[in-house]
């Protein structure tokens, strides 16, 4: 039983197939098929079993899930120490990040850590979710910063949730009410904002999971762009709860709730490879960062408490 077996079984488990569990290894197909066959040559039973739903885990395939990723934890933490014995290493701490997250949600974030560590120089890359993976598995970046991300290569972790709402001019447009079927909102004009990203692709996907064409009346390159749009009353859009929680506390935006569509949940995750040791500054960067969302998390739940119980 070999480290990179462990990994494609992990992957082939994840991905819920062979060739897309290659394309996110960067390895060949034949290569996964190999590795998957001696695995289950030396445990003497198969792992996987082919349904009409697809590729799917066989009992011991089950059984030794669990295990697998504790094996490859352990390794990674070996790995971790025998790294710290070495000199740190000079260089920036290199810091993907979707565009959204690094103007609305790092900020905040970076005055904090730097407060703690006042010399420790940090380089901040911005790009899509699917790029800040493709930079912290190519090794341009040793943390990143994205939407909803798992890969079998990198650890994932949630730090909270940051959902796309419909929101609108409060006086401008349809949006009195504040309350509308998904029919209505795509005969509305919309603004649609950075082509390719996630939020691009989730909320194209409600529209097109509903048989419904979406009338977009402008597509812009970001996310203030679309804000500065709906703000002039040009359009309603879906944009992240993040980037909107000011305008909405104000009044200056307005939620328009879907009344026969699923809200389009996602998280903010940090990242980190699964297998590279990351060096001292990267892992104060992860503690500074999951203690003061943990924080937040807890003024906002007292704030609440002492809402409901005015």
């Amino acid at each position: 039983m070999e480290i990179d077996q462990i990994k494609t079984f992990l992957a082939v488990a994840t991905f819920g197939g062979f060739h897309r569990a290659a394309e996110g290894l960067r390895i060949s197909q034949p290569a996964v098929s190999a590795r998957i066959k001696a695995l289950e040559d030396s445990l003497g039973t198969s792992l996987f079993a082919r349904s009409r739903s697809g590729l799917t885990l066989s009992e011991a395939g089950r059984i030794l899930r669990p295990y697998a990723e504790e094996l490859l934890r352990t390794a990674s933490l070996a790995s971790q120490a025998v790294h710290e014995l070495k000199p740190a290493s000079a260089g920036p701490l290199q810091i993907a990040a979707a565009h959204s997250i690094s103007v609305y949600f790092l900020p905040d974030f970076l005055k904090r850590f730097q407060r703690a560590y006042p010399k420790v120089v940090i380089s901040i890359r911005a790009g899509h979710s699917k790029e800040v993976l493709e930079m912290v598995l190519n090794q341009e970046a040793e943390i990143g910063l994205a939407r909803s991300l798992n890969h079998p290569e990198v650890e994932t972790q949630s730090l909270r949730d940051d959902p796309l709402l419909l929101v609108g001019h409060p006086k401008h447009g349809p949006t009195r009410s504040r309350r509308a079927r998904l029919e209505e909102v795509a005969s509305w004009p919309l603004v649609f904002y950075e082509r390719g990203s996630s939020d691009w692709t989730l909320t194209h996907g409600l529209f097109r999971r509903a048989g419904l064409v979406p009338n977009v009346a402008l597509e812009v390159d970001t996310i203030e762009t679309a804000k500065r749009m709906v703000d002039r009353g040009l359009g309603m859009a879906f944009l992240p709860q993040l980037a909107v929680g000011q305008e909405l506390r104000s009044g200056k935006l307005a939620t328009i709730k879907l009344l026969d569509a699923e809200p389009l949940g996602r998280s903010i995750d940090v990242i980190h490879p699964r297998h590279r040791p990351l060096r001292k500054e990267a892992q104060a960067f992860l503690q500074v960062i999951k203690e003061a969302v943990k924080e937040s998390s807890r003024i906002k739940q007292r704030v609440r408490r002492s809402v409901r119980g005015s």
